[in-house]
């Protein structure tokens, strides 16, 4: 499964850029991390080795090591300067909880071409990172090696409805793509049974975040670093006279004198079966609340 190709580069040093200001503005990114823990916790697994991939500045971290005291505990980012602030935040942490025994592991790398072996992972947690990979079914073919039997995946990650309003704005007077593309849940459920995950369970959320200016909308996604990396994306185009045209077509949004900015998260968990699939191989899907 493809989707339109993220300049890796541009969008890397995007999140370098985001490490300073990204703990202020990541609100939502907070929220989700704490409703993937309570997905988990109707899960019964006790992970040994953990893979936080994605982990951003290691927000996870803290967590996963109070409820599990996994004996290790690896962080995987491709920006290396938020793989600094999840080294500084879980050290620190590390020192204070003197019963916690976990070996630690901090690891710049790109998800695509995760460098870790085969069988060797008891659970691997993602929150919000996967909609920076340009092909899923390798993402997934390489998650389901790196498991141990019966290992977990839980993730999230952003459906299509995601801004949807900012991608209707920009359509209104562009041609060029500004907005990353976001993939179905079905399109992903589908996907985890096909590279050989079993008993899938997908859920979707819908959030609405609003502000009292177009310029605090914008300010957010900079500074988490969500930046147009599409390598298709216009060049030039993002001037006073394009910024105005697109603010202008916002504000067509505005509601009791707010402005919204939609998103669609999807939830899910997998698990590494060995063993053959066959036709009674089911994605499990639950209806929005």
């Amino acid at each position: 499964m493809t989707k339109d190709h993220i300049d890796k580069k541009r969008a890397q040093a995007a999140f370098n850029k985001a490490s300073v200001s990204y703990e202020e503005a990541a609100v939502l990114q907070k929220h989700v991390l704490g409703e993937m823990f309570l997905r988990l916790k109707l899960l019964k697994i006790n992970p040994e080795i953990i893979l936080d991939l994605g982990c951003g500045p290691g927000n996870a971290g803290p967590d996963l090591k109070a409820t599990y005291k996994p004996r290790d505990l690896i962080y995987l980012d491709f920006a290396y300067d938020m793989l600094k602030k999840a080294e500084q935040k879980n050290k620190h942490h590390f020192l204070k909880s003197f019963s916690n025994k976990t070996s630690q592991q901090f690891i710049c790398a790109d998800m695509e071409a995760i460098p870790l072996s085969e069988g060797s992972i008891d659970m691997i947690w993602s929150n919000l990172s996967l909609q920076w990979c340009n092909h899923l079914d390798q993402i997934f073919t390489q998650i389901g090696k790196i498991l141990k039997h019966n290992g977990l995946f839980i993730f999230s990650t952003f459906g299509p409805s995601t801004l949807h309003e900012l991608r209707a704005s920009l359509a209104s007077f562009s041609k060029h793509s500004h907005v990353n593309q976001f993939i179905d849940m079905h399109d992903i459920g589908d996907a985890l049974v096909g590279c050989g995950f079993s008993d899938p369970v997908l859920d979707v959320d819908l959030y609405t975040l609003t502000y009292s200016t177009f310029k605090e909308i914008m300010y957010d996604l900079k500074h988490i670093g969500a930046r147009n990396a599409l390598e298709g994306r216009a060049k030039g185009m993002t001037g006073k006279g394009f910024l105005y045209q697109l603010e202008k077509s916002y504000e067509t949004y505005r509601t009791d004198e707010k402005l919204p900015a939609s998103y669609e998260v999807v939830y899910g968990h997998a698990w590494k079966v060995n063993k053959p699939l066959d036709e009674s191989s089911v994605v499990r899907f639950y209806p929005k609340q």
